[in-house]
């Protein structure tokens, strides 16, 4: 959590200004979206001088895309932990994942996927929106790597049912606010799995 106060950028030291700044637009972009949050809301939620911000972030796509930096590496490493914790079958795996989506929607501040939020809001073609494509297709080669573990017959269309089942999961979980939704994802995953990965 970001410190609240006015300290003045003189006083912060730089490595700590730039986590600040990063931590609140970290919670301000997925509460409120990245075009819901000004600059200046940053600047004054964050304690630091805007001269601050613009010397770590020139503009605001920049800070969006070390948002959405950071996002991934948490989301990543959740579904990688998901699978893990499945145990060593691939085939488990690629159902164990799904775990990371029903708990994260059971999370009180839980707002969608902050990729597909980033994407609606976004130009395409701009460097938030490629961000975005970046962060959806390294999930989607991740997902493929398992399912040729796991043998599947056809790994990439495996790969592109299981990350689209995961994202209308996330989609689902913050229409209804309901987190049966990725349990429901979750059992088809097994369905699809055992559908693609016949001995």
């Amino acid at each position: 959590m970001a410190p609240s106060g006015g300290e003045s950028a003189t006083a912060t030291p730089r490595g700590e200004a730039r986590e600040r700044i990063l931590d609140t637009a970290f919670r301000l972009f997925y509460a409120h979206g990245v075009r819901g949050v000004g600059v200046d809301t940053i600047v004054a939620s964050s304690g630091v001088a805007k001269a601050t911000l613009y010397k770590h972030f020139p503009g605001k796509d920049d800070l969006a895309v070390a948002y959405l930096d950071r996002v991934d590496g948490l989301w990543r490493g959740q579904l990688q932990a998901a699978a893990t914790a499945a145990g060593p079958s691939p085939r488990a795996q690629l159902v164990g994942m799904f775990d990371a989506l029903v708990a994260a929607c059971q999370q009180d501040d839980y707002h969608g996927c902050a990729f597909i939020n980033a994407a609606a809001e976004s130009v395409p073609g701009s460097s938030v929106h490629l961000r975005a494509v970046e962060h959806k297709a390294a999930v989607r080669a991740w997902v493929r790597d398992m399912a040729e573990q796991a043998h599947a017959h056809d790994p990439d269309a495996l790969a592109r049912a299981l990350t689209l089942l995961l994202d209308g999961g996330l989609a689902e979980g913050v229409l209804d606010g309901d987190p049966s939704a990725a349990w429901a994802a979750r059992e088809a995953a097994v369905d699809l799995v055992e559908k693609h990965c016949r001995s």
